[in-house]
């Protein structure tokens, strides 16, 4: 779930991620479904990320290319990812009862979403849509940035 909200990719497209789509600093990704090429560059967060999943790989028995693996060190599957994602919502239904209603309605392609309003608060639209993938803005605005533009008051 990290890889997919830190990079802004579809879940499909970060299961595929692999050892070799980190390259001279940056992630290289083709997106599946627009195959659009970006190079996300591994800082902060991500490169936190990046380094526990080269630390969890090196414990493993079997290890894979690809960056996200299931606990065998085989490539994480779609099913494995989604029946991992149903358990992250019940354990947080549980800790935060008063949002469960929130939680339930959350999917995982709403971290994509998050992904791209969290990038528009601190970097703006244009770097949202970048991240993306999307060419044209618009596309970013009508079906991912959620929230709105931060304003302030007049007073």
């Amino acid at each position: 779930m990290d890889m997919a909200y830190f990079t802004g990719q579809r879940p499909g497209d970060a299961l595929r991620l692999t050892e070799q789509n980190v390259q001279d600093g940056h992630l290289v990704i083709k997106q599946g479904k627009t195959k659009a090429p970006l190079r996300i560059a591994i800082i902060g967060e991500l490169k936190a990320l990046l380094d526990r999943i080269k630390v969890r790989k090196a414990g493993l028995a079997v290890t894979s290319i690809y960056l996200l693996v299931n606990e065998k060190g085989l490539k994480l599957s779609q099913p494995t990812l989604r029946s991992q994602f149903t358990i992250a919502k019940r354990e947080a239904k549980k800790a935060y009862p008063d949002q469960e209603e929130r939680i339930e309605e959350f999917w995982m392609y709403d971290l994509r979403a998050k992904a791209a309003d969290d990038t528009s608060d601190e970097k703006g639209d244009a770097a949202a849509a970048d991240l993306l993938g999307h060419a044209d803005i618009r596309t970013t605005k009508r079906h991912y940035l959620r929230r709105g533009k931060r304003v302030a008051p007049t007073k």
